[in-house]
């Protein structure tokens, strides 16, 4: 019986976005339970296609990439996946209608990090951006419209700047493990040995921009998803806060992060603003 592999297909979604993101299963959980698995199920898919080109280093990572590629494309036309994952996005896929053109630039900015190392222009960066993380809150708010093309034209922007956002921060972030264990600089002519309060600041200022063209989309998103959003919006916002605030030699040589416990002070205050209708 289909339904029961649709469940275990499901619960591996779920699964996945608990154990691999604190933060974001955190701002999911937020979410009406009406949408929240859907969350999951997207979660899952472009988790399991960055996990391909970013650690699994002992094998051959193009050979995996293309049968996960080949194995999605199947998922979407027959409508089913031995893998669960696949198998539970293609579900949300169809519920939703998110558009094919969505999953392919996701896909080809993952198949990018199989060998580009360097974003020399504004143009590569902003095009990789696009694929792997703009799209990503589109398919996202696909869901939280539940489907709605008009909402969704009206808060495509929004979620775009938003997803921008949060991965500009995700790089700023990481900059030392990319560029050490990866060897990819994506901030267009930066590398660790170029990082300086200039251009931190430069940096700060532009993900600062998407940031504020996000908050007025969260404020117009359906209540369902509003507060889940607002959320991680502000778990993010409050890394930037930690990374403006750290010198620029730091971030070159360390990791910054929130720790849990103030990842639940931040739920507390982010649900007091929510209620009073302070976002």
């Amino acid at each position: 019986m289909k339904s029961l592999f649709d469940t275990v297909s499901k619960e591996c979604s779920k699964l996945v976005t608990n154990t691999y993101s604190t933060s974001f299963s955190m701002a999911t959980k937020m979410l009406s339970d009406t949408i929240r698995q859907d969350i999951y199920n997207i979660y899952g898919f472009v988790r399991f296609a960055d996990e391909i080109v970013d650690t699994f280093h002992d094998y051959d990572k193009e050979k995996l990439f293309k049968n996960f590629e080949r194995d999605l494309e199947n998922a979407l036309v027959d409508k089913i996946s031995l893998n669960p994952i696949l198998n539970s996005f293609q579900a949300t896929y169809h519920q939703y209608g998110i558009d094919k053109h969505l999953v392919d630039a996701f896909m080809n900015s993952m198949r990018l990090d199989l060998h580009k190392k360097d974003y020399l222009s504004e143009q590569e960066y902003r095009d990789y951006i696009y694929g792997s993380a703009d799209v990503v809150g589109l398919m996202c708010l696909k869901v939280f419209v539940n489907g709605n093309n008009e909402t969704y034209e009206d808060l495509k922007s929004s979620a775009m700047s938003l997803g921008s956002a949060f991965q500009k921060v995700n790089f700023l972030r990481d900059l030392k493990a990319d560029f050490e264990d990866l060897s990819r600089t994506y901030f267009p002519n930066t590398d660790l040995n170029e990082l300086n309060e200039v251009s931190k600041k430069a940096i700060i200022t532009d993900i600062e921009e998407d940031f504020a063209k996000g908050l007025e989309g969260i404020k117009r998103l359906p209540l369902e998803a509003r507060f889940g959003v607002f959320m991680a919006y502000r778990y993010y916002n409050k890394l930037l806060d930690k990374l403006k605030k750290t010198p620029a030699l730091e971030i070159k040589s360390t990791r910054i992060r929130v720790p849990n416990y103030k990842k639940v002070e931040l739920l507390t205050r982010s649900y007091v603003k929510y209620q009073l209708n302070l976002i």
